[in-house]
């Protein structure tokens, strides 16, 4: 009898040393995103933040590169954070939305509507940038689901050692000292850019056999609308005034057309340049795909405004507690901002 207790500790103490031998290759092995491609961190940051905001954005690039929450807060005392990701399409949207409504109930939901024209993933590296931050929730389990190529497996996603097994050449330093903990990279799901390089030359569209949004993008959206309507949040469609990828017009009517249907709002923003301020030769980073701090900033003040007459947000700089949270995150913000002028040799503008 005292054997096969023995034998039966021996073997527990053997698993728990496996297992934790395991979970420490993996911390060390997952990417960090700390560096280069630091979007793979953005999905993570938002469970460290206190969850009261006003607005919640979601989506890609188109969001993430384009809107201010500092700006938001600053100027108008409106509490927001950008829940994007690099390539973020539609599904995964609405399980980062659908997650983000399980902790919080937020006046008004911004969704920029770009990745309707990606019915399916189109990327594994995409996937699991938009999907590996999110904690343990049906929300996660569902958006693997929805978003895994044929080529990819379940169980790499719960189980990451699975898949990134073979990093031991790509290790750095960085895998290292931020094996627990990443440090943050964002601000609040923003990331800033303040390099310049003109929109010219941009590409015009080809025409399309098709402009009709496919059908598991509308259900998507539906999805979407529909849970907002159950929380009772205002959901507002965006496009970001980025030039390319394409946005054609017969997009642009059956959104406008889904908005009138819905009773949504729907801000097209590359018909807004003047009203905006937008001006392609200074505002964006990378020839008009993207804005730069300066045309981030620009966006952000029209829509502060925007929100605050047409939804009535209130200004919440009077919060004690609020405040001072954001004073640390303009500090932030101020300091990466004064890192990236000297880093690319320029002067800081005022505002």
């Amino acid at each position: 009898m005292k054997t096969s207790a023995k034998k039966w500790i021996k073997f527990c103490v053997s698993a728990v040393i496996v297992v934790i031998t395991l979970w420490l290759l993996q911390c060390l092995l997952l990417p960090k995103y700390v560096a280069g491609t630091v979007e793979g961190a953005f999905i993570a940051e938002y469970y460290d933040e206190v969850k009261d905001h006003d607005v919640i954005f979601v989506g890609d690039c188109e969001v993430y590169e384009n809107f201010s929450p500092i700006v938001l807060w600053r100027d108008y005392g409106i509490n927001s954070y950008i829940r994007g990701s690099a390539e973020q399409y539609v599904f995964q949207s609405y399980y980062i939305l659908e997650d983000t409504l399980s902790y919080e109930t937020p006046d008004a939901v911004i969704f920029n509507i770009q990745s309707l024209c990606f019915p399916e993933s189109r990327n594994e590296a995409y996937n699991r940038m938009s999907i590996e931050g999110m904690k343990w929730s049906s929300s996660k389990v569902n958006s693997i689901f929805a978003s895994m190529r044929e080529e990819e497996r379940f169980l790499d996603y719960v189980f990451p050692i699975l898949r990134y097994h073979s990093r031991w050449e790509q290790l750095k330093s960085e895998d290292f000292e931020y094996m627990f903990k990443t440090k943050k990279v964002s601000h609040n799901g923003y990331y800033m850019r303040v390099d310049v390089r003109p929109a010219e030359n941009v590409p015009t569209g080809k025409p399309l056999a098709d402009y009709s949004f496919d059908s598991r993008s509308i259900k998507y959206l539906d999805m979407m609308r529909e849970l907002c309507a159950e929380k009772g949040v205002e959901l507002i469609l965006i496009k970001a005034p980025s030039l390319y990828p394409y946005w054609y017009e017969e997009w642009d009517l059956q959104i406008k057309d889904y908005a009138d249907k819905n009773e949504l709002k729907y801000i097209n923003f590359l018909e807004l340049t003047e009203e905006t301020g937008i001006n392609y030769n200074t505002d964006t980073y990378d020839a008009g795909l993207h804005m730069n701090l300066a045309g981030a900033e620009k966006l952000s003040r029209w829509l502060g405004e925007y929100l605050t007459t047409e939804l009535g947000l209130e200004d919440r700089r009077t919060e004690k507690e609020l405040a001072a949270r954001w004073e640390e995150k303009t500090a932030f913000y101020e300091a990466e901002k004064k890192y990236q002028y000297e880093l690319y040799g320029m002067n800081e503008k005022a505002d």
